[in-house]
């Protein structure tokens, strides 16, 4: 299965479409055997439910995927429960998670672009594009994406690995930052790891990116290699960074993340 996203419905539905609906940060659920699912929003499961706020989001094999927000205060069937997206790795079929992602991204847009930045004035939806236009002054508000560098840093057959002062666990990870305005991403890149581990990096290459809701991040993947300086850890960031061979990798991030996909790059390249 794979995710298309969209922003405007088919005329003619040719399948019962999925309904991602959102408490919150958290999205209603319902598990089936091993692994958690949306239902349909014609379904029993949703029969009862009230929601609001729902915009077309893209489908899944022609599937119409649509998002809205759950009203509170309304009684859940006794297979149904509210998860986070990340309780939800690993237990979803990533299509129908990566449609989760951008789902809840759209919902929070929606939800925080209710009045006008510039004005003030009350905006209303676009018909044609996930926008929200201004009656009054005109301004257009699309969904907010902040761009963000991750980076896999080699020195020889070794990878760079931090574990965040946030991190619920004892993960480590590749580091990341968010782009700075005027800021190019291979400035970001260098200025990221001089900040948060004090050494300087050569050779940044592109790698991939991916778009990451926590909150609305938009990922671009580099590799780079060590050129100079010893680890010295940002504190106020991380609580640990090191160099790691093949053979010693910590705990590291689940499967779906990019930074798993630059991990698993530096496996395949420096495996025996």
């Amino acid at each position: 299965m794979n995710f298309i996203l969209g922003s405007v419905p088919p005329e003619k539905e040719e399948k019962e479409s999925l309904l991602f609906l959102f408490k919150q940060n958290e999205l209603l659920v319902r598990k089936i055997k091993e692994q958690y699912n949306v239902p349909t929003n014609g379904s029993a499961d949703y029969s009862k439910y009230l929601y609001s706020n729902m915009h077309y989001i893209g489908n899944i094999d022609k599937q119409s995927c649509y998002t809205a927000k759950y009203i509170q205060g309304q009684e859940l069937k006794d297979d149904m429960e509210f998860l986070t997206l990340r309780q939800l790795f690993g237990q979803m079929d990533e299509s129908i998670l990566q449609a989760a992602f951008r789902a809840i991204q759209i919902v929070a847009w929606d939800d925080t672009h209710k009045f006008c930045g510039v004005c003030a004035a009350p905006t209303e939806k676009k018909s044609n594009e996930h926008a929200k236009v201004c009656p009054n002054c005109g301004h257009i508000a699309y969904p907010r994406l902040s761009p963000a560098v991750i980076v896999a840093v080699t020195k020889g057959d070794k990878l760079l690995l931090a574990s965040n002062k946030n991190f619920t666990s004892t993960m480590y990870s590749v580091l990341a930052g968010f782009v700075e305005a005027g800021e190019s991403l291979e400035e970001c890149v260098k200025r990221e790891i001089k900040e948060e581990v004090s050494i300087e990096v050569k050779n940044i290459k592109y790698f991939g990116s991916q778009s990451w809701p926590f909150p609305n991040s938009f990922m671009i993947g580099f590799t780079a290699e060590y050129e100079s300086g010893e680890i010295k850890v940002d504190e106020n960031e991380l609580s640990d960074a090191r160099w790691f061979s093949v053979k010693e990798l910590p705990n590291i991030p689940g499967s779906i993340s990019i930074s798993r996909k630059l991990i698993d790059w530096y496996v395949q390249k420096y495996k025996e």
